[in-house]
């Protein structure tokens, strides 16, 4: 990839952010798609504080989320029944749009064990 300049560094580490992001946090993934060694990638976290917080401040499961919703919505935009009918069972409870009764038990549970034993010859 060429020398590796400060200045060289400093593109190649915004672009593994960048790339880190619609990868959702797969450093593996970013790795090769940068053709990169991920020993490259720990040694940047080790000696790069701001590298590091720019990481860190990523949310990979956020990420992920928001871009699933928003498949979810294109789909329920295009008509799609079953990503209808999917949003309204898990967004639409309040509505009445459930399957089955969710019941929320608060306190404690109390139980007593009976003990079975078979019938003795002078009860029988």
């Amino acid at each position: 990839m060429g020398k590796d300049t400060n200045s060289n560094r400093k593109i190649r580490k915004k672009a593994f952010i960048e790339t880190f992001k619609k990868t959702f946090g797969n450093v593996s993934q970013t790795c090769k798609v940068l053709e990169l060694d991920r020993s490259t990638y720990y040694k940047w976290l080790k000696e790069d504080e701001d590298f590091k917080n720019e990481i860190e401040t990523v949310e990979p499961k956020e990420l992920f989320l928001d871009f699933t919703e928003s498949k979810l919505v294109e789909k329920i935009n295009t008509g799609d029944t079953t990503a209808i009918i999917f949003t309204l069972k898990t967004k639409g409870k309040s509505r009445g749009y459930i399957e089955r009764k969710e019941i929320e038990h608060q306190g404690g549970i109390e139980s007593t064990l009976i003990e079975w034993k078979p019938a003795s010859k002078d009860e029988q």
